[in-house]
């Protein structure tokens, strides 16, 4: 937790929530242990699909597809919505869970390591949730940058690592290393790159919200 429990149980508190479905769709993620955004980047997600309205979304990690769904349900504007997804067994489920909700024709689901998948997309993207292996994050920004278009957003969730990427490096345990570096470097980049403007939240598990600069003809 890098933001006080206390502070983060009341302002959820205050959350209206989302539909029945995604409402059920968030216990089952919850009671299986799937990891999903919290209810804090749940909210803050949907007013920046209020502010955007995206016509074309990629999501970088789908999981059971309950952040596709929520994209997919308050975004204004129609859109389509791309999702990749690497992890074997939940493929299945969020297919069926697109089923369920009626939102098939709209997202298209692909399946296998996302940085060969980046690679093979063609076109823009207006906005880009990045939301997989923390320590790909990284590996995977050249294709996103390439991908997303001039003034499109790019979000990334869970970058602080539960307060971790402010320790130093002997602090972390060594098996959480190698992603600690990497999202350091991530992080660096993302607050240096001449293409973008970056600001570091302390939302969730800690997040970045990204713009891609117009560039001059």
């Amino acid at each position: 937790m890098i933001v006080d429990e206390r502070m983060v149980t009341y302002m959820n508190s205050l959350d209206k929530g989302n539909t029945p479905f995604l409402n059920h769709l968030e216990q089952e993620a919850l009671k299986n242990r799937v990891p999903i955004i919290r209810r804090e980047m749940q909210s803050f997600l949907k007013v920046l699909l209020q502010i955007k309205a995206p016509k074309r979304i990629l999501e970088v990690g789908t999981a059971v597809g309950f952040s596709t769904l929520l994209m997919s349900t308050y975004n204004p504007a129609d859109c389509e919505i791309v999702t990749i997804e690497n992890y074997e067994k939940r493929i299945p489920i969020a297919k069926e869970n697109f089923r369920k909700a009626g939102k098939e024709e709209q997202i298209t689901l692909l399946e296998g390591d996302a940085q060969e998948i980046l690679k093979t997309l063609t076109g823009s993207f207006d906005f880009i949730f990045m939301d997989a292996a923390k320590g790909q994050y990284i590996n995977f920004l050249p294709e996103v940058l390439r991908l997303l278009e001039d003034g499109g957003i790019l979000l990334s969730d869970n970058v602080l690592q539960d307060g971790d990427i402010v320790e130093s490096h002997f602090a972390v345990e060594r098996r959480n290393r190698t992603i600690y570096k990497r999202m350091r470097e991530y992080l660096y980049v993302l607050k240096h790159h001449e293409l973008l403007e970056t600001s570091i939240l302390p939302l969730g598990d800690g997040v970045t919200l990204s713009i891609k600069k117009q560039q001059e003809e």
